[in-house]
């Protein structure tokens, strides 16, 4: 299969202005977010795909790709879709999967995308999308944290900013579980999804792949023990600090 990574970042976020090049021990948020996906799929197969010319500068100065894209995206997801097209045209080959990781994912560990590449040997699965666990009642109730619901086959049945499954019997044995911002798609899922319009349960949750959900598609949901925090608030670049501060895989690429 070829293969491909997209990092989705723009400066311009609603909750976190900057973020991207937030700095976690020193280096931009998208740069840890670079490394871990080259470090699964290989330096020459990872894009950032970015509206913003300091995201785009910065990535090519550490030897990375970039690919600039339309400021008008509201979706990771479509300026995925755009970024491929373009990675496609300049390379004149099309590729199989396409690994989005978005650029507030500093966390997501390289095996666990090599765990998603994994899945697409299931010929039925067309999404692959990275979940990990809530492990307290704040975490559950905050609305930055996507939640996700799935089947007996780990197959999601909705995203909600909302807390669900509803905890009003209580947290114990609820199976509480967080969407991530890494996603894999095949090709033609993603042109399709990107020919989409959007629809009205995306819109109201805010949350890409409900758009999916909206349009009969099937997205498999791959656990993770790991921790993982999609990065939307100051206290939560911290908080992603902490972690790092301990983790085997930043020391890998801070010490190239």
């Amino acid at each position: 299969m070829k293969i491909i990574g997209v990092i989705p970042a723009r400066m311009g976020s609603s909750r976190f202005p900057n973020k991207p090049l937030a700095l976690i021990h020193g280096m931009p948020m998208v740069e840890h977010c670079f490394h871990r996906t080259r470090m699964a799929l290989g330096n020459d197969a990872v894009y950032v795909a970015t509206c913003d010319k300091v995201i785009a500068v910065h990535i090519k100065a550490i030897g990375g790709k970039a690919v600039m894209t339309s400021e008008m995206h509201t979706r990771a997801t479509t300026r995925t879709a755009e970024a491929m097209d373009l990675i496609e045209i300049a390379q004149k080959q099309l590729f199989d999967i396409v690994v989005m990781v978005q650029g507030d994912e500093p966390l997501i560990d390289p095996e666990v995308i090599s765990e998603m590449i994994k899945a697409f040997e299931d010929e039925a699965v067309e999404i692959v999308n990275v979940m990990s666990r809530l492990h307290s009642h704040d975490q559950f109730i905050d609305k930055n944290n996507v939640k996700v619901v799935v089947d007996k086959n780990s197959n999601a049945l909705y995203f909600s900013r909302e807390p669900i499954p509803s905890p009003w019997h209580g947290l114990a044995g609820l199976p509480m579980y967080m969407q991530t911002g890494v996603i894999a798609f095949r090709r033609s899922t993603l042109l399709e999804y990107n020919q989409m319009p959007e629809t009205r349960l995306e819109q109201i949750e805010s949350i890409d792949m409900n758009r999916v959900l909206e349009n009969g598609g099937s997205i498999r949901m791959l656990l993770t023990e790991s921790k993982t925090i999609g990065v939307d608030t100051a206290q939560e670049l911290q908080d992603a600090a902490v972690i790092l501060k301990s983790d085997p895989v930043m020391l890998k690429y801070l010490t190239r």
